[in-house]
C-alpha cells in the first residue's frame, strides 16, 4: 500500500488523489528485480546504449519506485492548510542513497550535478509541502525522484548519428580528400617546374 500503515481506512476512502498519481498505482507486472536498471558502468557501446534506452523507456511509462525503498520523514509544513499546518506533520522529506539499486550505475556521476544531490551523505534529498496531506506530499516526492533519476539516466545516453548525418560526414570526408589531393598535385607541379628551369 502506498500510504502510511497508521492512517485510518476512513482516510483511504475519503482522500481523492490527483489523476497524475495513476502511474504510482501501475507498478510493473514483472518481477521487482527486472524493474531495476541494468548493471552497465558506462554507456560505451551501441549495445549498452540500446539496453539503457530500453530500460529508460520502461521506467518512464510503467515503473514506479515503491515508498518502502526510500527513507521518509515528516515535519510541520509551511504550505497550504491554514491552521492545520500547525497540528499535522504534512511536510514530506525523501532521501535515497546513491548505492540504491534504483539509481543506474552509468548515471551516478550525472546525479552529482543535480540540485537534489547531497554530497555529505551521498544521497538524493527531496521535500514537498505543496499538498495539504502527508500522503499526497509523499507521492509528490516520489514523482520528483522519478524525474531526477530519469533525467540523469537520459543525460548519459550517447546519441547515435542518423543516416543523413553519416552520409553528410562521408561527403565532407570525400571532399576533404579530393582537396588535399589537388593541393599535393599542385605542389608537385610547382616543384617539377622549378627543376626543369635549372636544366
Amino acid at each position: 500500500m502506498l500510504f502510511a500503515r497508521n492512517v485510518s481506512p476512513w482516510i483511504y476512502r475519503t482522500l481523492s488523489l490527483p489523476p497524475t498519481l495513476g502511474i504510482w498505482r501501475r507498478l510493473a507486472s514483472s518481477s521487482p528485480a527486472s524493474r531495476f536498471p541494468p548493471n552497465i558502468p558506462k554507456l560505451e557501446t551501441p549495445e549498452d546504449n540500446a539496453t539503457a534506452r530500453e530500460w529508460i523507456a520502461t521506467f518512464k511509462t510503467s515503473i514506479a519506485i515503491p515508498r518502502n525503498d526510500v527513507e521518509l520523514s515528516f515535519s510541520r509544513s509551511s504550505g497550504p492548510g491554514g491552521q492545520n499546518v500547525n497540528k499535522v506533520n504534512t511536510k514530506a522529506t525523501l532521501r535515497l542513497f546513491k548505492k540504491s539499486p534504483w539509481i543506474p550505475v552509468w548515471a551516478k556521476d550525472a546525479l552529482k550535478k543535480s540540485p537534489a544531490y547531497v554530497s555529505s551523505s551521498d544521497s538524493i534529498l527531496l521535500t514537498s509541502t505543496v499538498h495539504r496531506t502527508q500522503a499526497e506530499n509523499v507521492q509528490e516526492c516520489l514523482s520528483k525522484l522519478h524525474s531526477v533519476i530519469l533525467s540523469a539516466a537520459e543525460s548519459c545516453l550517447v546519441n547515435e548519428p542518423s543516416q543523413e548525418q553519416r552520409a553528410r560526414v562521408r561527403r565532407l570526408e570525400k571532399a576533404e580528400k579530393a582537396r588535399r589531393r589537388l593541393e599535393k598535385e599542385k605542389r608537385s607541379s610547382v616543384k617539377r617546374s622549378r627543376k626543369s628551369g635549372w636544366d
